[in-house]
């Protein structure tokens, strides 16, 4: 017996007070009682299931740290609940949920649950929802609703501008006389500081490691010990008490400096001044609405205080409802699924291995108007590229399972747009080296904003030679190549817009890329599809890039 069972053994309310309760199905990332049901009935009057699923857990190669959070959390809520007198039937089941659920329902009779966020569960669940023995009630984890989205952002293509200022207005979040505080609703273009050193960026929280969370990495580092990533305990929040300490560091530490450095990006410090929660709020260990009102009460720079209120109450919502609205992308004409049918963005192929196809309905949507369609370099997986700011963002990945928006969008979505990889594999590997990825919230950033798959909810390819990467971070400094002589970046983003020139045109974001492309000489142009060709090649064979050795940095 797990030291977790024995535990949970010891403090669950006896079988024999079941009988009469109201009974929920609580996913794997609706892990409070702070809302739905489970909030509003008294402990002694509901139970709750939990499904510890290890179909779910090897569908994909997940980040072993991805693995250990989810467990622990949901582990430790387990006994949290069990404590405070709620029921609790902890089942384990190889199939599925819709498997679990079955199970549960034949001893305690219907349950009532709030719709799962990712589309893959409510996919599963709907047969049991359709027989009637799984009730759904509203999420209230968003902030939002469907409504609102359209009312907001009207008809696709839909523009996250809008939504923000219609939530703000409607929630009246740094709202005063009828308008935003500060005199505008965006200090983005104030938000764009590189970061040299000053002020010091905060380490990063560690929590102590007990019993439970020192079990569950054992069982992740044995039954999953061929997935990718380390595994290391002491960065796992996996309490109610590590999740508020999470947050109170992040106001403490983060908050205060975040704005003016939110896209910075830099060799000495990975994490800098993010709050590093978003993994807590997916799992709803803590709820966005808190927060929000926490980071309004705070005494910090509005800059600051907007540009974090942005990501949770803006982006997070607006890319949750156009997943909904697309039904994860299948909805959009002449989308096919994944070209990638293992889904796991080409982990075994790197490994040598035979791949194993998901079944069809778990694929995710494949759109490419671009059509880019190149696996997936190994350089994603580890193996050394030769581009200083591509291999320490993804050792970082690796190593914690985290990195920030702009090393997501920067660096790695836009040197895999640059050659043509699969935004599909890009998606799936994403999904898969992320701690805070799941369907809702990683289709969206990727097919639709890191790659330009789609225009459904951006507006221009966010591509970029050195340029960017040398003024916003430290990463071209010591790199064998110099970003505005030898890098090859820069000659594979005119090598991009050359190959896209005909599907770009007439986006009027791109009129002056375009316009300085019609400038280049045609031996420029063939130069630079011709530097495309070598380094997908030589990156695609898993070997590094080298700077010739005349031109090489001192």
């Amino acid at each position: 017996m797990s030291v977790f069972s024995r535990r949970l053994a010891a403090c669950n309310p006896g079988r024999a007070s079941w009988r009469g309760r109201t009974w929920l199905f609580v996913p794997y990332d609706q892990l409070t009682d702070q809302l739905g049901p489970l909030a509003q009935l008294a402990p002694s009057k509901v139970g709750i299931v939990l499904v510890e699923c290890e179909a779910k857990a090897a569908r994909r190669p997940y980040h072993k740290q991805k693995l250990a959070l989810l467990l622990a959390n949901l582990r430790h809520f387990a006994l949290e609940q069990a404590t405070r007198g709620v029921a609790v039937m902890y089942l384990y089941d190889p199939i599925g949920y819709a498997n679990a659920l079955t199970t549960a329902v034949a001893e305690v009779g219907a349950v009532t649950m709030m719709e799962a966020a990712e589309r893959e569960l409510r996919h599963e669940l709907a047969p049991i929802i359709a027989a009637g023995t799984c009730r759904v009630v509203p999420h209230e984890g968003w902030l939002t609703t469907q409504e609102e989205f359209r009312r907001f952002c009207g008809d696709a293509p839909w523009r996250m501008d809008a939504f923000y200022r219609g939530a703000r207005r409607a929630r009246e979040i740094l709202i005063e006389r009828g308008g935003p505080v500060g005199g505008k609703f965006s200090f983005d273009a104030e938000n764009r500081k590189a970061w040299r050193g000053t002020p010091p960026a905060p380490e990063p929280p560690t929590f102590a490691v007990d019993e439970i969370t020192a079990e569950v990495c054992e069982l992740v580092a044995t039954r999953f010990a061929d997935h990718p990533g380390d595994l290391t305990p002491a960065t796992i929040p996996a309490t109610a008490d590590d999740a508020e300490a999470s947050w109170h560091w992040a106001l403490r530490h983060a908050l205060p400096c975040f704005g003016p450095y939110e896209d910075a990006m830099s060799t000495r410090s990975s994490t800098l001044f993010h709050t590093l929660i978003s993994p807590l709020l997916n799992l709803h260990r803590l709820t966005p609405a808190r927060v929000i009102a926490d980071a309004v009460q705070a005494p910090i720079e509005l800059a600051s205080k907007e540009g974090f209120i942005r990501q949770v109450l803006g982006w997070r919502e607006f890319v949750h409802h156009v997943h909904v609205a697309t039904d994860g992308f299948r909805t959009l004409a002449g989308v096919a699924s994944g070209d990638d049918a293992a889904g796991d963005g080409g982990y075994a192929r790197y490994r040598g291995r035979e791949s194993i196809p998901l079944a069809t309905e778990l694929r995710g949507a494949a759109p490419a108007q671009l059509g880019a369609g190149n696996p997936l370099p190994a350089a994603y997986w580890g193996e050394p590229s030769g581009l200083r700011c591509l291999d320490h963002v993804v050792a970082d990945v690796w190593r914690t399972g985290r990195s920030h928006h702009i090393t997501r969008l920067m660096v790695l979505g836009n040197i895999a747009s640059l050659l043509d990889v699969s935004p599909r594999q890009l998606t799936d590997w994403f999904w898969i080296a992320y701690v805070d990825a799941y369907d809702w919230v990683v289709e969206p950033n990727v097919l639709a904003m890191a790659t330009f798959a789609t225009d459904v909810m951006t507006t221009k390819p966010y591509v970029a030679g050195s340029a960017y990467i040398d003024r916003m971070s430290d990463f071209c400094k010591g790199c064998q190549f110099a970003p505005k002589t030898t890098c090859p970046l820069p000659t594979l983003y005119w090598a991009y817009l050359d190959r896209n020139s005909a599907a770009l045109a007439g986006n009027h974001r791109m009129d002056l890329p375009l316009a300085a492309l019609r400038k280049r000489t045609p031996e420029q142009r063939a130069a630079a599809a011709a530097m495309f060709t070598t380094v997908t090649a030589t990156l695609g064979r898993g070997d590094p890039l080298a700077a010739p050795e005349s031109r090489r940095r001192g």
